[in-house]
């Protein structure tokens, strides 16, 4: 098979893709100018270069243009055109993304390109093809510079790229069939994005704000204060074993369970790590709906224990309840809210790296209520919206790999 076909192809269509440089098909490139931004809106903006992300530009991310400054802006945003990060950090140097609708008085500024895409060629089908990891990664080795946290791409550099490219009609069904897919990976996006704030609000109105005894929204059958405790009232933490790396194995039988698992989400991320054997790992083998603490890092991150077989890591704190005065999963709710992570996090300031101790979260002051069955009842509401919120995570997620399938294979 020709190097210029590609895997997946739609019915109908045989001849080999050709070469294109992207300035053929991407004609008037031009940058925006540097304007200050003020904190009072004027009506006019200015695009953050943070706005353009995998191929989609976020006319949200703006900044106001200061008053006097509104008539040195120029290259407002123009429906199909594409825009492009010319100067940026070695990581997002090259991110591009389709104008779907024209503005303005949204502007670029000089980090960023815009292009209109030439007639005999598809908007959709090429902010795809430059989306690609291939042609991603062509785009990253185009950025020179000296400095490693600022890269520049020059316009001659980025329009002589190649791209290898099918007829029109073939660029339009490619393009179509991405797009549709790209809707349904936004409209589960937004889905997951709304249980998420649902979820959000439903913690600030049912549990007592700061200097309240009881919260704003209670189900019916409870009356009572609610008592501030320590934690050290509910709970034991145990930390993690400093396993040697020299024993980590491929074939390991045991993930070792690190910070970089633990990362604020319902479960860990035990898709990740190394892994390790052991002839007896001991109090160290971690169950499923074990609740773990990161310690160090990213303080306060809780995260609840995946069925996979693992031990704990040193600074991973293992938390479990001492008392049937709480309800482990209410227990779990409290300490996944941002309230605790923020008090973590206050604690481990002061150092280059935050670091936590046990005494912290044991220290830590909560509100809980005097009745288990009202701790019960809150609890298996919230991990209802968990369990939705994991569900579309795993949609999303699902989509997104498919997409990722259909780039590397439909693409030359």
């Amino acid at each position: 098979m020709s190097n210029k076909v590609p895997q997946i192809r739609f019915n109908g269509y045989s001849d080999a893709w050709e070469e294109h440089k992207l300035g053929e098909m991407l004609i008037n490139l031009e940058a925006g100018v540097s304007v200050n931004s003020s904190d009072y809106e004027t009506g006019y903006f200015i695009l953050k270069t943070s706005a353009i992300k995998q191929g989609t530009v976020d006319s949200f991310e703006v900044k106001s243009v200061v008053q006097e400054e509104v008539c040195k802006a120029k290259t407002p945003l123009i429906k199909n055109s594409i825009i492009i990060s010319r100067m940026n950090t070695p990581e997002l140097v090259g991110a591009s993304g389709l104008v779907r609708e024209s503005i303005d008085n949204i502007f670029l500024p000089d980090r960023l390109w815009q292009g209109q895409v030439a007639e005999n060629f598809s908007s959709e089908w090429l902010i795809q093809s430059i989306n690609i990891a291939s042609n991603i990664q062509k785009i990253r080795n185009l950025a020179t510079g000296t400095s490693g946290s600022m890269k520049n791409i020059s316009k001659k550099s980025i329009l002589d790229l190649i791209i290898n490219v099918p007829k029109l009609k073939e660029q339009k069904q490619i393009g179509s069939f991405l797009k549709q897919l790209d809707n349904t990976i936004a409209l589960h996006q937004r889905k997951l994005d709304l249980l998420k704030e649902q979820k959000k609000g439903y913690l600030q109105k049912m549990f007592p704000k700061n200097g309240k005894k009881v919260p704003e929204l209670r189900f019916a059958g409870f009356a009572d204060d609610w008592e501030e405790r320590k934690l050290s009232n509910y709970i034991t933490i145990t930390g993690g074993n400093a396993w040697k790396s020299s024993d980590y194995s491929i074939g390991g039988d045991y993930l070792v369970v690190t910070i970089a698992n633990v990362q604020g989400q319902r479960n860990i991320n035990d898709k990740i790590g190394n892994k390790i054997s052991v002839a007896d790992p001991g109090k160290y083998l971690l169950k499923r709906e074990d609740i773990l603490v990161s310690l160090t890092g990213n303080v306060g991150r809780v995260s609840r224990m995946t069925d996979i077989p693992a031990v704990l890591n040193q600074r991973v704190g293992l938390v479990k309840p001492k008392t049937k005065k709480i309800d482990d999963e209410f227990l779990f709710q409290v300490l996944s809210n941002r309230r605790f992570e923020s008090s973590m996090v206050a604690s481990g300031q002061g150092a280059a790296q935050a670091n936590i101790s046990n005494n912290d979260v044991l220290s830590y002051e909560l509100l809980v209520p005097q009745d288990v069955r009202e701790q019960s009842i809150i609890a298996h509401f919230f991990r209802k919206f968990d369990n939705a919120i994991a569900l579309h995570q795993r949609k999303l997620d699902l989509l997104k790999e498919q997409k990722k399938g259909f780039l590397q294979n439909m693409f030359v």
